[in-house]
């Protein structure tokens, strides 16, 4: 099912913050890989030996989910008239939700002096859950993409 009228498709394309979460969405994915890494490298043994990486790698992807979640909330408000929660991305902004609960939830517990084994566990969960919010936005971008193919043929037809 297509996600956008044609009119809120023109202002999908038009918006600067198309462009904006074409551009952070990438660089939170490196953020995603480059935690993940420190992480099973810390974990490992290998190479990584301060703890200090783990919470500075988690801080950033987290830094970086908010500026997303903020900068796709003006992406909805313009192409969707709601800040969060829009209908066409109810799933998706649902999900996003999730992780930076996940996200936050390794602060508390840090906070909290919890073991190392159970930051690192809630670090490996904050990524799963940034994975898989990830893979909705992938998905449904293909959808809308082949939706969008669909609709110029049938112009030319």
């Amino acid at each position: 099912m297509p996600r956008y009228t044609p009119e809120q498709l023109a202002r999908r394309n038009a918006s600067v913050w198309t462009t904006v979460q074409g551009v952070l969405a990438p660089i939170q994915f490196v953020m995603f890989l480059a935690g993940l890494t420190v992480t099973w490298l810390y974990s490992s043994g290998i190479w990584i030996h301060d703890f200090y990486w783990i919470t500075f790698f988690v801080t950033l992807k987290t830094l970086m989910l908010l500026l997303i979640f903020v900068t796709g909330g003006f992406f909805e408000l313009e192409v969707f008239g709601a800040f969060a929660f829009a209908p066409e991305f109810f799933w998706e902004d649902f999900g996003s939700a999730i992780a930076m609960v996940v996200h936050l939830s390794y602060f508390v517990l840090f906070f909290l002096h919890l073991e190392e084994s159970t930051l690192i566990w809630t670090a490996l969960l904050a990524y799963l859950s940034y994975l898989v919010n990830a893979a909705q936005f992938v998905i449904r971008l293909l959808l809308e993409k082949h939706n969008e193919k669909k609709l110029r043929q049938q112009k030319t037809a």
